[in-house]
């Protein structure tokens, strides 16, 4: 089984470069109204669509109102994307920290309004 998470959106531009530009992630199909988008690895995949479109079902034509989602990226060295995305200029909403459970991490939003968690795993401290 593999996930494939969805947002739709009037923003396919917006969010195509923002994803290939900021995050590195390549694009596996794209058309007028539909956009699949793949991490760096290639492990993970997001996609956007257009609302409203034709050719979708009701349950597929409403926009995402831009509250009530949010993504984790993990990567391997939190740091090093921290000041890649800085040095970029891309505005952080969390700043980089360390969470007593392990977390160490930032967040930035994309042109959607979703909340983006780039986080390195490690094991909480022991006390």
């Amino acid at each position: 089984m593999k996930l494939n998470a969805g947002i739709i959106t009037e923003k396919l531009q917006e969010t195509k470069k923002f994803y290939t530009q900021t995050l590195g992630f390549g694009v596996t199909f794209e058309n007028d109204f539909y956009l699949l988008l793949h991490s760096p690895n290639k492990s993970s995949e997001i996609s956007f669509l257009l609302p409203n479109h034709p050719s979708q079902k009701p349950i597929f034509q409403s926009a995402f109102n831009g509250k009530g989602v949010y993504l984790t990226i993990e990567v391997e060295n939190v740091d090093y994307y921290y000041k890649q995305l800085k040095e970029k200029g891309i505005p952080i909403e969390i700043e980089l920290r360390n969470e007593p459970w392990g977390d160490r991490h930032f967040a930035i939003i994309d042109p959607n309004g979703i909340g983006i968690d780039i986080v390195t795993y490690s094991k909480p401290e022991e006390k």
